[in-house]
């Protein structure tokens, strides 16, 4: 998108949502006088309908967790609140989480705003490029010290670090079992967390909570560092060779790549 493109769509975002009479607009659209005001009008009163399906499409969780029509009072006043930067609603929801957090009428329940993240990472995952191809690389870990190599995860990767158990409202939204929620009732009575794995396998994203254990080994890997530093990171209870084969048989990663910058010892 040009420069030109993305100033034009800026302030035609900021008419709409500020309800105003689009003067600002005059030379940006071919439309113009009583024409431009009737299209106008058109934009702003749909905005509020297509704001509430955009995030229902994100959001599915946080929209059964508050009721449809919470939910909707909700995505109005945020996109009154914190209007798109861009004009596509694809990105609408990137702030959500933020404004969940400090919206004062959802206080009473906490964990919301992380069940957010969640679901954003959930959203880009499955945006992210397709990512789908063999795994490479395996034979480098018994070729190469572990500072020399570093893990290739699935576009689109990544993890979400919650004091609620997020993975488990997240999963628990998707199952018809009879006995879905008792494992959350017990994880919120002992006021325990997850770290959620956010990957894609195919088109559809997957959630999981991460084993305690095994979350610094898997944030070092994530952030880039090498596999060295990440095993430093986990700790010397960590086993490396479990993690690997879940890893392989989830499909978390796609390689297993040698650094160039790195000399061998």
């Amino acid at each position: 998108m040009n420069t030109r493109e993305a100033t034009r769509q800026q302030l035609l975002l900021r008419a709409i949502v500020s309800r105003g009479d689009g003067l600002a607009l005059n030379g940006w659209v071919r439309e113009s006088g009583a024409r431009m005001g009737r299209g106008l009008a058109a934009y702003q009163a749909n905005l509020g309908a297509a704001a509430e399906r955009a995030l229902a499409g994100s959001f599915p969780t946080v929209q059964q967790l508050l009721g449809e029509e919470s939910f909707a009072a909700m995505a109005r006043d945020f996109v009154r609140r914190r209007p798109p930067a861009r004009g596509d609603l694809a990105w609408l929801g990137e702030s959500l989480p933020a404004f969940i957090a400090d919206a004062e009428g959802l206080r009473s329940e906490p964990y919301l705003a992380d069940v957010a993240r969640l679901e954003w990472a959930v959203q880009r995952a499955e945006a992210a490029a397709d990512d789908d191809g063999p795994l490479c690389g395996l034979e480098q870990l018994a070729a190469h010290e572990p500072s020399r190599l570093a893990l290739r995860f699935r576009a689109g990767t990544g993890m979400v670090a919650s004091s609620w158990p997020v993975a488990g409202i997240w999963l628990a939204h998707r199952s018809d079992a009879s006995d879905r929620f008792d494992g959350l009732w017990e994880a919120f009575a002992a006021g325990r967390g997850e770290t959620a794995l956010v990957w894609r396998r195919g088109w559809r994203a997957q959630v999981c909570a991460l084993d305690a254990s095994d979350v610094p080994f898997t944030r070092a890997a994530i952030e880039g560092r090498d596999l060295a530093a990440a095993l430093d990171a986990a700790g010397s209870s960590f086993a490396f060779d479990a993690w690997l084969a879940r890893a392989l048989r989830e499909g978390w990663i796609a390689g297993i790549d040698l650094l160039s910058n790195s000399p061998e010892t």
